[in-house]
């Protein structure tokens, strides 16, 4: 579990409400049910309706990275590569036919297999690099479902509010319900910003940061097997694999920043 993630929500949530009680306010003064509906439902409608149901449905589950991140070992997969070189370099390409069949990973399953149908590596090239800009492209319109709600969100907020006046205005006759408009009014336009800023646009940037993780490591894969395509010494890819460790640590620090691709 990635504790930071919870760490981070727990502080922003429990600065906002500490703030509220040091104040001399009241939580419950921020509980309110019908802002909640008119800025969570009316975000929700709109992501739904800019998204196709595919993308939507996988931008949801993709939130779960934000705790549980997709595994990506590095170092286990440069011992994969260093593992196929050797072995195609002993007994030739056709020996990998192995490896391909207990390799779970579409990408490096689909880059193993035209190694053994003997293609080239241009065209190995030409065609994992089309199939990775693929992925890429699929995995950002997913994560920008959270991007998109930390867009909509503040104006759905302020239409909460204006909602919430109209409501006054509609009751100045009657102080009683004075004082549930204006609290409406008011919160709405707070649930708006701050699940804007405290979850949907975090939630976005840390989802594109682990996709460009997993797009480094295809990058990486991609590299060892044209290194094994193009008859390269296992040791001379191994090394050349280890630069992309340091690559991998300019992910974390500009996670939307695409690395070059080996051309």
């Amino acid at each position: 579990m990635d504790k930071i993630s919870l760490i981070g929500l727990i502080i922003g949530i429990g600065a906002i409400l500490g703030g509220q009680v040091l104040e001399g306010g009241h939580v419950a003064s921020l509980l309110q049910p019908t802002a909640l509906l008119i800025v969570f439902g009316g975000t929700l409608g709109a992501v739904m309706l800019q998204s196709p149901l595919a993308t939507f449905w996988r931008g949801l589950k993709m939130a779960l990275w934000v705790f549980f991140p997709p595994v990506i070992n590095h170092e286990q997969l440069i011992g994969n590569v260093t593992q196929w070189s050797h072995m195609a370099r002993r007994e030739g390409l056709l020996a990998l036919e192995n490896f391909a069949n207990q390799v779970r990973d579409d990408f490096a399953q689909k880059g193993l297999q035209l190694l053994i149908d003997g293609v080239d590596a241009a065209h190995i090239r030409e065609i994992m690099e089309v199939k990775l800009t693929a992925f890429e492209d699929e995995m950002r319109l997913s994560a920008r479902v959270w991007e998109a709600a930390g867009g909509y969100s503040p104006t759905i907020g302020i239409l909460g509010a204006v909602l919430g006046l109209i409501h006054v205005m509609e009751n100045l006759s009657d102080p009683s319900k004075l004082g549930a408009g204006i609290a409406v009014a008011f919160v709405a336009t707070i649930y708006g910003v701050g699940l804007a800023n405290l979850v949907y646009l975090p939630i976005a940037n840390k989802l594109k940061a682990y996709i460009a993780r997993q797009v480094a490591a295809k990058e990486m894969l991609l590299d060892g097997l044209l290194g094994i395509a193009a008859g390269d010494n296992p040791r001379i890819i191994e090394s050349r694999l280890q630069g992309y460790l340091y690559k991998e640590t300019r992910y974390k620090d500009a996670p939307t920043r695409n690395a070059p691709r080996r051309r």
